[in-house]
């Protein structure tokens, strides 16, 4: 049979002269360190996740990273399952606070969907249907991606669906770590996640912790959320999501809240059957064609 007896072989030909890396795959089909921006000479990589045997343009998933915008990376993918479900995951890294404050991680992210937007005839993706999905400071982009206004001048758009929350902080005025108290010194303040993703502190700079919190950002067109967090989290307060929660209801925004019992931050019990389905369930609903 001819490489170009349908065009998602043709599409897969081309692709295979551009990527090489191509040629490697077994069981779901992962392309790695895919370049999708270069800022300021900094390279920002992808890992993107394909189903087997696809008949037509997939839906896309961005999974987004946890580690308090200072630490992890696109390894090991808490979201690529969803290629056995016929999504495309692109699995992405973004610049850490070490390389650059505020807002320089939404801004990968948005440019990270612009780039699967370009893109995506090559790799058989269907531009229309994006979803994010995220995990703690992950959640917290992923959920920026979902309610921040988006660019007035953007030329490919960098809208999503669907958002999927896993216990992101979503107010960051609230924020334990980014306060005075119980225990926290101004020191303590200043050397928080919060305060280096910032570069000031939550209380010095009000207006700009507002820009960066999923809360302060909720309109009525906001993309369609689920939102998941454990009530035993230590990290993240569960009220976080529950006041989020709340807004998105009050505007009229599609949103579901999943409290997971006897859950911390993130953990085993993130990772069950139950869950799965709730988070396949809730892309099925908002990115797949009827």
């Amino acid at each position: 049979m001819s490489v170009f007896s349908s065009p998602a072989k043709l599409i897969r030909w081309f692709a295979l002269i551009l990527f090489p890396q191509l040629a490697a795959f077994a069981g779901p089909e992962v392309v790695k360190d895919l370049e999708y921006a270069r800022p300021n000479g900094y390279s920002l990589l992808l890992d993107l996740y394909l189903p087997e045997n696809a008949s037509g343009a997939v839906p896309v998933v961005v999974w987004v990273h946890g580690g308090g915008w200072k630490n992890g990376s696109k390894k090991n993918c808490q979201a690529a399952w969803l290629a056995e479900e016929g999504y495309a995951v692109a699995s992405i890294n973004y610049r850490l606070t070490d390389v650059a404050q505020w807002p320089a991680q939404i801004d990968d992210c948005r440019e990270a969907i612009r780039w699967l937007r370009r893109n995506a005839n090559l790799f058989g993706l269907d531009s229309e249907r994006i979803g994010s999905w995220g995990e703690s400071a992950g959640a917290h982009l992923a959920a920026l991606m979902g309610t921040l206004p988006y660019p007035n001048d953007e030329h490919v758009s960098s809208r999503v669906s669907a958002v999927c929350d896993w216990y992101g902080p979503t107010e960051l005025l609230t924020m334990p770590p980014n306060n005075v108290g119980d225990g926290r010194t101004e020191e303590d303040v200043a050397n928080s996640n919060g305060a280096k993703l910032l570069g000031c502190t939550v209380k010095d700079c009000p207006e700009l912790a507002k820009q960066a919190s999923g809360y302060d950002n909720v309109s009525k067109d906001d993309s369609a959320f689920l939102i998941m967090h454990g009530d035993e989290d230590p990290g993240v307060p569960i009220s976080q999501s529950v006041q989020f929660y709340e807004r998105l209801q009050k505007m009229g925004v599609p949103s579901q809240l999943e409290i997971v019992k006897g859950a911390g931050h993130g953990g085993k019990l993130f990772d069950t059957p139950e869950v799965r389905a709730t988070v396949l369930a809730f892309f099925e609903r908002y990115l797949k064609r009827g």
